[in-house]
C-alpha cells in the first residue's frame, strides 16, 4: 500500500474517531462488556441442532470480539467477529437494531471492536449466527490491519509485529496455543510422577551447566558482575543434596550466541532430575515427556513435520550416539583414535574443528585456558555443595522451543517464540527524509 493512501486510511478512521465522541460514544474501552458465550462454547451448544428448530428457538446470547470481515449493503449487513476461540457470524438489520444504531455498524471498520447482543440461528447455507439486536461499539482500530485472508506479506513484520500476525494468520495464532498447551501437558505428567516444580535464580555468579558464551549485567548496590543463567542444572542439583529427590523447572536460559532457524539468544528449557535413577529411567522419562506433549496436537502421537511423517505414539528406538554416528557416516568412533584423527575425520565430514578440540568435542570439551571461552568456570560452592553428598541421580534437559517446533512443524525457532530477539528497527520520520532532502537540493542549487 502506498504511504499516501495509508495516510488516507489514517487520516479518515480518526475522523470517525472524533464523529463518534460528538455522538456521545467513546471510541476507546468505553465500559465492561458482559459476553456470554465465546465462539467455541456456541458452537459446542448449537453447532448440531436442527437449522428449523433453532431458529423457532432463537436463544439469546452477548458475544464480543474484533471484526475481521464486513459485507452487505444497504439495510442489511453480515460481519465476522473473532474472539480467541475463533469465528462468529453476526447478522445485522437496520429494521431491528434502529437506525442509529445501525449507523454505528455501517460506521464501524475492520479491525474494531464490537459487542454484539443477538439471537443464535442458522443461514439457510447452516452456517450459525448471531442475529443483532443491539451493537455496542467498544474499541476503535485507528490503523488498517493487513488483509486478512493473505496475512502479512513481509517476513520481518510477522516477528516484529506479532500482534497482527495472530490476528491475520489463525495457523500462527494457534501454534501458540498448542505451545501453552505442550507446556502444560509436561507439567501435568511430570506432576504425576511425584516431581516437584522449583524456581531458581536467573541471575548467577558464576555460569554453569553447559559450554555457553553468557549475557553479563552488574548489579550496582553489591558492585559485582553478575551473569544471566545459560542452564537450570546446578541449582537443581544443590536442591537434591537438599533431598528433595525429583524435581524440575522450566524457565528462560540466555546464551550470547548467534541467531539461526534453531537458536534464539533467549529460549525456555525443561530440565529435571530425579535421585536414584540411572539413564535407563531417564529414557523411559523423555519419551513419556515427548508423547505427552504430542497428544495436544495429535491424539495418537503421529506428526508430520516438514514433510517428513514420524510417529511418537509407538515405542521409542534407543541407540547409543556413537552407533547412531556409525550408522549415518560409517565412521566408528568405539575404535581407539588418537586426537588428530577424530579431527581429520571430522574435516572429511565438512565439520569444522577448533584447534582446543579432542576426541570427545569431536563427537562434543576443552578447557577455557586452551581459549575455549564457552567452557564452564570452576563452581566452589557447588562442589562443596557434593561434598555433603548426593545420591545417584538421572538427569535430563529438553529444549522447549524445539520441541514445540516438532510438534507444530514450525520450520524455525522465530516461529514458536512470540516474540524472538531481533536487531532493532530502523525507523525514520518520512517527513525528516524529505526536509534532508530538499536542503540537499538547495545547496546544490546554490
Amino acid at each position: 500500500m502506498a504511504k499516501n493512501e495509508m495516510n488516507d486510511q489514517l487520516r479518515v478512521r480518526r475522523q470517525k474517531m472524533d464523529e463518534m465522541r460528538e455522538n456521545g460514544i467513546e471510541p476507546f474501552g468505553q465500559r465492561k462488556f458482559d459476553r456470554q458465550d465465546l465462539a467455541a462454547t456456541l458452537d459446542e451448544k448449537y453447532g448440531n441442532e436442527d437449522k428449523d428448530e433453532l431458529n423457532n428457538d432463537m436463544p439469546k446470547t452477548k458475544v464480543a470480539g474484533r471484526m475481521l470481515a464486513k459485507r452487505g449493503k444497504g439495510k442489511v449487513g453480515f460481519a465476522d467477529i473473532y474472539d480467541r476461540t475463533g469465528k462468529i457470524q453476526i447478522y445485522v438489520r437496520k429494521d431491528i437494531v434502529g437506525e442509529e444504531n445501525y449507523k454505528i455498524f455501517k460506521k464501524s471498520d475492520i479491525g474494531d471492536f464490537l459487542g454484539i447482543e443477538g439471537e443464535v440461528m442458522k443461514t439457510d447455507t447452516g452456517e450459525l449466527t448471531i442475529r443483532a439486536l443491539h451493537v455496542t461499539f467498544l474499541s476503535k482500530a485507528l490503523r488498517p490491519l493487513p488483509d486478512k485472508y493473505h496475512g502479512l506479506k513481509d517476513v520481518e513484520a510477522i516477528y516484529r509485529q506479532r500482534y497482527l500476525d495472530l490476528i491475520t494468520n489463525r495457523d500462527s495464532y494457534m501454534r501458540f496455543v498448542h505451545r501453552t498447551q505442550i507446556i502444560q501437558a509436561i507439567r501435568d505428567y511430570l506432576n504425576k510422577q511425584d516431581f516437584m516444580e522449583v524456581e531458581t535464580p536467573v541471575l548467577h555468579n558464576i555460569p554453569g551447566g553447559a559450554e555457553a558464551r553468557p549475557f553479563i549485567t552488574h548489579h550496582n548496590a553489591l558492585d559485582i558482575d553478575l551473569y544471566m543463567r545459560i542452564a537450570l542444572e546446578l541449582p537443581l542439583k544443590r536442591l537434591i543434596v537438599g533431598d528433595m529427590e525429583r524435581v524440575y523447572e522450566i524457565g528462560r536460559v540466555f546464551r550470547n550466541e548467534g541467531l539461526d532457524t534453531h537458536h534464539n539468544p533467549e529460549f525456555t528449557e525443561l530440565e529435571t532430575y530425579a535421585a536414584y535413577w540411572d539413564f535407563h529411567d531417564v529414557m523411559d522419562e523423555a519419551e513419556g515427556i515427548i508423547r505427552a506433549a504430542a497428544k495436544v496436537v495429535s491424539p495418537d502421537g503421529k506428526i508430520t513435520y516438514q514433510g517428513t511423517d514420524i510417529d511418537l505414539g509407538k515405542p521409542f528406538r534407543r541407540v547409543h550416539m556413537v552407533d547412531l554416528i556409525k550408522e549415518k557416516t560409517g565412521v566408528d568412533f568405539w575404535k581407539p583414535m588418537t586426537d588428530e584423527e577424530a579431527k581429520k575425520i571430522a574435516e572429511e565430514h565438512d565439520i569444522h574443528c577448533e584447534s582446543y578440540w579432542k576426541v570427545g568435542h569431536v563427537i562434543q570439551m576443552a578447557e577455557r585456558d586452551a581459549g575455549n571461552d564457552e567452557a564452564d568456570m570452576i563452581d566452589e560452592d557447588y562442589l562443596r555443595a557434593m561434598e555433603y553428598g548426593m545420591p545417584p541421580t538421572g538427569g535430563l534437559g529438553i529444549g522447549i522451543d524445539r520441541l514445540v517446533m516438532l510438534l507444530t512443524d514450525a520450520p524455525a525457532i522465530r516461529d514458536v517464540l512470540l516474540f524472538p530477539t531481533m536487531r532493532p528497527e530502523r525507523v525514520e520520520s518520512i517527513e525528516a527524509e524529505v526536509k534532508a532532502d530538499m536542503e540537499k537540493k538547495n545547496k546544490e542549487n546554490k
